[in-house]
């Protein structure tokens, strides 16, 4: 449980410093932090 609270806080944090300018950049964010959230929850 405490993996994948420090995933979602490393991906929340990269989102706010990655400033997505666009609409399609911030959909673009949110389906790799998805899937990156899918890879932590198979392994």
């Amino acid at each position: 449980m405490k993996k994948i609270a420090a995933i979602l806080i490393a991906l929340s944090a990269a989102l706010l410093l990655g400033g997505c300018n666009t609409v399609k950049g911030v959909g673009q964010d949110v389906q790799r932090a998805g899937g990156a959230l899918e890879r932590a929850a198979n392994k």
